[in-house]
């Protein structure tokens, strides 16, 4: 009998797949860039607390304790460029500002929401190998 020494190996993707799918293993990749975003420890909060709502930046500030008005801001910022939250600015005095997040946002919360449910679950395990680790 003879065995087959032929190995299947998966498909590898076009350089037009890669550039539209990005590579975020690559240090160049810009896709890190919106990961950073995303995945921040603001950025995960925020787009939580919109999680299909719309709020005011007070109210945002007020609800993600511990944020800064500096690092919110900017979060915000990041976010909106990324097109994951939606700005609406009225022209009224005083200023009225609302953010929410757009289809894209809505998508990205549901993700960041999963893990941060999974570390809020796992969260005695984690305590545990904490204590072994002060232990030693």
């Amino acid at each position: 009998m003879k065995k087959n020494t032929e190995q299947i190996s998966a498909p590898v993707p076009t350089l037009s797949e890669k550039l539209q799918r990005g590579d975020l293993l690559s240090a160049g990749c810009p896709s890190r860039v919106v990961l950073k975003h995303i995945t921040s420890r603001w950025g995960v909060l925020a787009l939580m607390v919109l999680e299909g709502e719309t709020r005011r930046f007070s109210e945002l500030r007020r609800l993600i304790d511990g944020v800064s008005e500096r690092m919110l801001a900017q979060t915000l910022q990041w976010l909106e460029a990324d097109g994951l939250v939606r700005r609406v600015a009225y022209d009224v005095v005083p200023p009225h500002v609302e953010y929410s997040l757009t289809p894209l946002g809505q998508q990205a919360a549901q993700k960041v929401r999963s893990l941060a449910d999974w570390v809020e679950v796992s969260f005695p395990a984690i305590m545990q190998h904490w204590d072994k680790t002060t232990a030693n």
